[in-house]
């Protein structure tokens, strides 16, 4: 019914992917992959629910609707099976702001916060540039190219000043789904230790090949009281332009102090479309959302494919969910830069390097397979013969 092949051309419309193309990569005319968004043309049903408010001529002091929280709890239930209720909801102006307000508000000026890498750089970045110390608990990985927390490393590094645990669930750049077991027992160890989890959960609405997304407040009531879980339906329905963030915190304490913080700061007051689009899409996306994620198994199953046949050195980890491919590049023996090198310089490819991501990204690439597949085509493409030159 849709048409994920259509080439819309963005260049114009002061999308991110190009405009800072030249600033991050020091030239343009590359292909986009890079950018956590997609190139398919926002659904219809979201395009004419602001269509239809565009048509008065008002753009006023507007209240949040009536029906915004009841549609996100519906929602989370038919999803994901997680049973919220309103009061827990917040807007957000954006998960990484929530994350910089949350640290601000929750966390001591000399306490800490712990991340999993290879892990989303603003969960770094973020504590960091608010002056808050870092902890690394880096993750795991197995022989098959999967990621397993270590929970052995994280209790010898953490201490009494550790406030904070910022996980990304499903994880970015991994792609993997945590299982139950693995998000209870991180429950039991928060919750012991008095730490506050942020759970980032953006792409939660996009797990792949028929697997589940699992939210972390949902695995047992010790995660519920110490958790904050961030969600939008931004990555799933294209729409990362409206910010349409939100925030559930089931524990009244926490959410009293969280809350209240953003209430009196203004900030927990979206503009007038970011409810808009967040109704249409949880209220008449379905059918897109199942349509466009088969559009990128097959995305993902070219690229293995490609790889196997014709670039056998480079290994793109299958993602449990969302468009984000990791790829391990280390076959190619290539120091880092020379892997940008390759994959820019000669390819004409415009990916998000490995260690961006942490050290323990080196010798990878991640790559956005949210594009149409003669894009996606034509990249690999290039890239093999780039590696053939090698």
């Amino acid at each position: 019914m849709y048409n994920f092949d259509k080439i819309i051309d963005r260049s114009t419309s002061n999308a991110y992917k190009y405009v800072n193309q030249t600033k991050v990569f020091g030239k343009d005319h590359l292909i986009p992959l890079w950018v956590a968004d997609m190139d398919f043309e926002t659904p219809p049903f979201i395009v004419e629910a602001l269509l239809r408010r565009m048509e008065h001529p008002v753009f006023g002091y507007t209240c949040i609707p009536e029906e915004l929280w009841p549609t996100v709890v519906n929602w989370l239930e038919r999803r994901h099976g997680w049973k919220t209720q309103e009061k827990w909801m917040s807007f957000i102006p954006g998960i990484v702001k929530g994350i910089g307000m949350a640290i601000n508000v929750l966390v001591g000026n000399d306490e800490k916060v712990i991340i999993q890498p290879p892990v989303y750089h603003p969960f770094r970045l973020t504590p960091l540039g608010n002056g808050r110390e870092v902890v690394y608990n880096p993750l795991i990985r197995e022989e098959d190219g999967t990621y397993r927390m270590d929970f052995e490393q994280l209790a010898s590094v953490c201490d009494e000043k550790c406030r904070m645990l910022i996980l990304c669930n499903p994880h970015n750049p991994g792609g993997v789904l945590w299982d139950r077991a693995t998000l209870e027992r991180l429950a039991d160890f928060c919750y012991s230790h008095h730490i506050i989890v942020i759970s980032d959960e953006i792409h939660s609405d996009m797990a792949l090949w028929g697997k589940q997304h699992i939210p972390f407040a949902s695995v047992s009531e010790k995660a519920a009281q110490c958790s904050i879980t961030f969600g939008a339906p931004s990555k799933t329905f294209n729409i990362a332009g409206i910010v349409s963030s939100f925030a559930v915190v089931p524990n009244d304490e926490l959410r009293s102090k969280f809350y209240g913080w953003m209430e009196v700061n203004e900030l927990n007051m979206p503009d007038i479309f970011a409810p808009i689009a967040t109704i249409a899409a949880f209220k008449y996306g379905e059918e897109w959302r199942e349509e466009m994620l088969r559009y990128i198994e097959g995305n993902v199953e070219f690229v293995e494919h490609y790889c196997r046949q014709y670039l056998p050195a480079i290994h793109p980890q299958r993602p449990e969910a969302s468009f984000l491919i990791w790829m391990d590049c280390k076959d190619l023996h290539l120091q880092q830069g020379e892997l940008v090198n390759l994959f820019v310089d000669k390819a004409g490819l415009a990916l998000n390097r490995g260690d961006m991501f942490g050290k323990e990204g080196n010798g990878f690439m991640r790559m956005n397979v949210g594009v149409p597949r003669s894009v996606l085509e034509q990249a690999m493409n290039q890239l093999k013969a780039a590696v053939d030159q090698l």
